[in-house]
């Protein structure tokens, strides 16, 4: 091999904390930084790092995307109180994942890494199912209470223009919680028009569910949104496309996607999707770790993540000098996702063939060596050669990778 693989334009890299940071690093250091110059703008936003800075380093992040059109982000810590007492923080801060999405508003596209020799589950299920899920508003960016004696609470709107709406709550008849959220037209139009725009370029049926017979206003507004859309915009290149559209509640939903053989985009709200993602992650493959999830934004910018956690608890064994077997598929295919889009947009055919090589080594190794780590190998069918730990699999991929580079001399 004699050259690196030029970049032209930065990506932004969003680094992160516990397991998966460590991760992050090996993944750079093993199979990014021998075959490519490396441009990326970094932002660390590790907890303490968050902490230090008020959270605007968060927002920095986010804005640098929209500045550059591209970034990578590694899993972070969304802190509750235990986090708060362990890291010592000033308070629990909000989900840097939502706030990065609402500044980004865009969609965000789960679909699970199908591979062979893991089968799915649910045993009808042929075919990926793509979660789009609404990245804005729901209870992400909700405010709550809690209330220690019977009251009354009421909501109140004011416009710009001075209209005021009261919706006055039921009694509340002793200590409880209380919670309000929102979410706005603009954002849910864009969200339709990604769904149908993702679904239509990878020829594959749309369906959105809601619970529009219970939440008459919320539920109904997304449903009257994505009808609008649809007949206005998508339905005629639906149907020149041999593909269909189709509305359900959401209980119905989860009871035809389980008896469906899969191929379609299931479009959801931002907390249906958080829970269906990793439900059809879990069911497709046994392992959060082999899914990608990739946020498109009406506006054109684009961010590949993580789709699980930070591996919390692996990463205090590893604390403690123990290896782990932590698989690091999805942290490969982030970079991989994000490196395909910056040479996409720049033109960089060699950037763009090296990442699909290195999503063809990591399906090599797992297919074919039948090396993985523990939580894939405890669903592979047939039993595996090996299970190795997470440099042990690096490793392995990395051989893989330089065969193929070899093989199609895209270094020379």
């Amino acid at each position: 091999m004699s050259r690196k693989i030029l970049m032209d334009k930065p990506l932004v890299e969003i680094d992160g904390d516990e397991m998966a940071r460590v991760m992050w690093a090996w993944v750079k250091e093993k199979l990014l930084y021998p075959y490519i110059e490396l441009k990326t703008e970094y932002y660390d936003l590790h907890v303490k790092r968050r902490d230090e800075t008020d959270d605007k380093i968060t927002i920095n992040a986010a804005e640098a995307v929209k500045r550059w059109g591209v970034g990578v982000k590694c899993a972070t810590i969304t802190p509750n109180a235990e986090r708060v007492k362990e890291y010592n923080l000033k308070k629990e801060w909000r989900s840097p994942n939502a706030t990065i999405r609402e500044i980004l508003d865009g969609t965000l596209f789960r679909a699970p890494i199908i591979l062979r020799n893991i089968i799915p589950a649910v045993r009808f299920w042929k075919k990926p199912i793509v979660v789009a899920r609404h990245a804005y508003g729901d209870i992400y960016s909700g405010v709550g209470i809690r209330f220690e004696e019977p009251g009354e609470a009421e909501v109140i709107y004011r416009s710009v223009s001075g209209k005021e709406i009261r919706v006055k709550l039921p009694a509340l008849q002793g200590p409880g919680v209380l919670q309000a959220y929102h979410n706005l037209d603009k954002s849910i139009e864009s969200f339709a028009r990604a769904s149908f725009g993702y679904a239509l370029m990878y020829k594959l049926d749309l369906w959105f569910a809601t619970k529009d017979t219970i939440s008459k206003v919320y539920d109904a507004r997304f449903k009257e949104i994505f009808n609008r859309i649809y007949e206005e915009e998508f339905k005629e290149k639906f149907q020149q496309a041999g593909l269909k559209y189709e509305y359900y509640l959401i209980d119905d939903a989860y009871s035809r996607a389980v008896r469906s053989e899969g191929g379609f985009v299931w479009a959801t709200k931002n907390y249906d999707g958080d829970v269906i993602s990793d439900l059809v992650a879990s069911a497709f493959s046994g392992s959060l770790a082999l899914m990608t999830s990739e946020l498109y934004s009406p506006q054109g910018y684009y961010l590949a993540e993580a789709a699980h956690g930070t591996v919390q608890r692996h990463y205090y064994r590893y604390l403690r000098g123990e290896k782990t077997s932590t698989n690091p598929t999805a942290i490969i295919f982030a970079w991989t996702r994000a490196l395909k889009e910056r040479g996409r947009r720049d033109g960089l055919k060699d950037l763009m063939s090296f990442a699909e090589t290195l999503e063809e080594a990591v399906k090599i190794t797992i297919e074919d060596d039948k090396i993985m780590t523990q939580d894939v190998a405890r669903v592979a069918e047939p039993p595996v050669n090996a299970v190795v730990s997470t440099e042990e699999f690096i490793d392995a991929v990395k051989k893989n990778l330089d065969k193929l580079l070899e093989k199609k001399k895209l270094l020379n």
